[in-house]
């Protein structure tokens, strides 16, 4: 097991506008744990990111087909974690694998976000989640059969807060109007991709969102699938995730590697190679760090298959001050991929 001794202390922030407090680094299940990494080294992972002052643990009913619900309910209850101690999020939508049928096992009618909520909770041997999320929009529903199933759910105590994942912002505002006037509770956070390479939804195109409800961000791909560590630079490395791809969105970005995107991201990320050894650190710190310079990013939610990628995101805590405007202005100017800001007539 990997030592903590030498970690920054954990930093928390709250959840959006709620009281909830999250911290800033969370560990995720997606292409993970109940498939590509065996039990044990999902279990170690969770007891290191616990170790280390982690409380969000993310998880989602799609993930290996439930089984990561089932393998992150199965540490809590190895370590014997107080459960008030915890934040356990999932997440409802492509439930289809689990029925007979796939009619009404997945989207987010009131059917499916009920009952994807309870087999969810079944998995994870859990009586509720503190986070509950619409992964992905569902257009043939609508809003307002979603939003009461949701809060249903919250009033019944399976749930503490719902959010969303990879909504545009005029679904998410149109949650929060639907929720208003049914004097209803709105989405409280929103899970999307953020990182150095992906910017435009998080500083642009949700800015209004965290002014007027109070949106908070836990993002997934803080290091764009592992691009952003530098390891992808010259090939893919044979103790990779990729090299040895089990799951179909691993397996299908491998398949790809050398075509446009991927080369514009490698290029992207060796500029950033100086700026890092300026500042003494690596790119995966780099990448974390700059995450979190934003305020309004409540946790980066990490994947790991070794105790020393979780060890590695927390330590990327002490880089975060090293980031003074000049270095964040330098790594802008570096990139040009900054959002141009939103234009008002006031």
């Amino acid at each position: 097991m990997g030592s903590t001794e030498q970690l920054p202390k954990m930093q928390y922030r709250f959840l959006g506008r709620s009281g909830l407090q999250v911290s800033v680094i969370s560990l995720g299940g997606w292409v993970t744990y109940g498939g590509h990494v065996g039990d044990q080294i999902a279990f170690d992972c969770m007891k290191a990111a616990y170790d280390a002052g982690i409380n969000f643990f993310d998880c989602a009913e799609a993930y290996a087909e439930g089984k990561s619900e089932i393998v992150m309910g199965q540490a809590i209850k190895k370590y014997g974690w107080k459960r008030n101690d915890l934040v356990i999020s999932t997440k409802i939508n492509w439930g289809g694998a689990f029925g007979n049928n796939p009619v009404n096992n997945g989207g987010l009618s009131r059917k499916h976000l009920i009952e994807g909520t309870n087999a969810a909770l079944e998995r994870l041997q859990l009586d509720y989640v503190d986070l509950l999320y619409c992964h992905r929009p569902d257009r043939n529903t609508p809003m307002e059969e979603t939003v009461r199933a949701m809060n249903y759910l919250i009033n019944t105590g399976k749930a503490f807060y719902w959010g969303t994942s990879e909504w545009n912002s005029e679904e998410i505002a149109m949650a929060w109007a639907c929720a208003e006037r049914l004097n209803l509770i709105g989405p409280v956070m929103e899970q999307p991709q953020y990182n150095l390479l992906a910017r435009e939804k998080v500083e642009k195109e949700f800015a209004l969102l965290y002014e007027y409800y109070g949106l908070g961000l836990t993002i997934f791909s803080p290091l764009k699938t592992g691009i952003l560590t530098g390891k992808y630079n010259d090939g893919i490395p044979d103790d990779s995730r990729y090299a040895s791809a089990k799951d179909a969105f691993s397996s299908n970005k491998a398949k790809s590697y050398g075509d446009a995107t991927w080369q514009h991201d490698i290029e992207q990320t060796k500029k950033l190679q100086p700026i890092a050894e300026k500042l003494g650190t690596d790119m995966t710190s780099l990448a974390y760090a700059w995450i979190l310079k934003n305020p309004n990013v409540s946790s980066a939610i990490t994947g790991a298959s070794k105790i020393e990628q979780v060890t590695k995101a927390v330590q990327s805590l002490s880089v975060i001050e090293k980031l003074t405007p000049e270095i964040m202005n330098e790594i802008d100017e570096t990139l040009g991929n900054k959002p141009a800001p939103l234009t008002r007539r006031f």
